[in-house]
C-alpha cells in the first residue's frame, strides 16, 4: 500500500495542528514545508522538538525545500546561504531518520523535496532571455557544485534530494537535472498538479526517467483553465494511472491540496477506493 501523507498547511498555525489533523485523518507522514516561517532550518534544527511530537502521535516526516532556493545565484553570497541552508536541512533530516525506520518503510529514503528556480530572464521586444540559458555553462557548473556537495553531506545516509515539476522544466534546467541524477542521492517528484495544470509538458521528462521517480504529490487539476491543488475527483487528471505508477515505484504521495476541507475529501476518495 502507498503510504500517503499531508503538506504544512496554512490554516495551521503551529506544527502540532498539523500533526492532530494528520492523525485524525489517518495519512502517515507530513512534510515540513520550509516555506513557513515555522520550518526554518533553525526550526527544523530543534530535533528532539519534532520527534517527541512525531513520535507521540506514530507518523514522520519529509521535508520539502522553500521554493526561493537557488543554487546558482549570480551572487555568490545569496548561493552559499541557500546553500548552507540545505546542508542543514540535510542533517536534520537525518536526525529525523528514526521515525522513518519506526513509522514508515526504511525501503524507501527520507526525501527532501526541491524546486529548479528558473532564474531571472531579460525581456527584449520580440521575446525573453533567461540568463541561465545565455549563460548555460557557469549554470551547469555551479548545478555540478550542488550535487557534488549534497553527496558529501548526504553520505551514505538513507536521505534523498527530489527533484520536482512546477511550471514546465526549461531546457536548460532539464540539462541539470540529468547532472544531478548523474548522483544516487538524487531522485524525482511528480507534482501530477502541476504537471496537468502545464499541459503536461514535462512528463515526457518524467516518463523517460521513471525509475528515478520517489516521491508524488497528488492533487486533482485541469488544463483548461489551468488549475491544480484541487481535492481528488475535482478535476481531470486520471489518478488511478498516477497512483498506480506511485505503487509500482514504491513512493509516497503527499496528498498536496491546500485546504483542510480539500486535505479531507481527498483522504475520503482514496478511503471509497480502499487506497488508504
Amino acid at each position: 500500500m502507498i503510504q500517503f501523507g499531508m503538506p504544512t498547511l496554512i490554516e495551521n498555525r503551529t506544527l502540532q495542528e498539523n500533526i492532530d489533523l494528520c492523525g485524525r485523518l489517518g495519512l502517515r507522514f507530513i512534510e515540513l514545508n520550509m516555506n513557513f516561517p515555522e520550518y526554518q532550518a533553525d526550526r527544523l534544527e530543534q530535533t528532539g522538538k519534532l520527534l517527541d511530537a512525531a513520535d507521540a502521535a506514530g507518523i514522520f516526516y519529509t521535508i520539502h525545500l522553500d521554493e526561493n532556493l537557488n543554487i546558482a545565484d549570480f551572487n555568490r553570497l545569496v548561493t552559499d546561504a541557500y546553500l548552507e541552508t540545505v546542508r542543514r536541512t540535510v542533517e536534520a533530516a537525518k536526525a529525523l531518520l528514526p521515525l522513518r525506520d519506526k513509522y514508515g518503510d526504511m525501503s524507501q529514503p527520507l526525501t527532501v523535496n526541491m524546486h529548479m528556480h528558473h532564474g531571472i530572464f531579460i525581456t527584449l521586444p520580440d521575446r525573453k532571455v533567461q540568463m541561465y540559458e545565455r549563460d548555460k555553462d557557469r549554470y551547469l557548473e555551479d548545478c555540478c557544485r550542488f550535487r557534488d556537495l549534497c553527496d558529501e553531506w548526504i553520505g551514505g545516509a538513507p536521505v534523498m534530494i527530489a527533484v520536482e515539476n512546477t511550471d514546465g522544466f526549461r531546457s536548460y534546467e532539464q540539462e541539470a537535472i540529468s547532472l544531478f541524477l548523474e548522483s544516487p542521492r538524487f531522485g524525482l517528484t511528480w507534482d501530477i498538479g502541476h504537471s496537468k495544470a502545464v499541459g503536461e509538458k514535462d512528463v515526457p521528462f518524467l516518463r523517460s526517467h521513471e525509475d528515478r521517480l520517489v516521491h508524488f504529490h497528488i492533487h486533482d487539476g485541469t488544463e483548461q483553465p489551468p488549475r491544480n491543488h484541487l481535492a481528488l475527483g475535482d478535476g481531470e487528471i486520471d489518478l488511478a494511472d498516477r497512483l498506480k505508477l506511485a505503487e509500482n515505484r514504491g513512493c509516497r504521495c503527499v496528498l498536496e491540496t491546500k485546504t483542510v476541507e480539500a486535505l479531507t475529501r481527498s483522504v475520503g476518495w482514496l478511503a471509497e477506493r480502499n487506497l488508504l
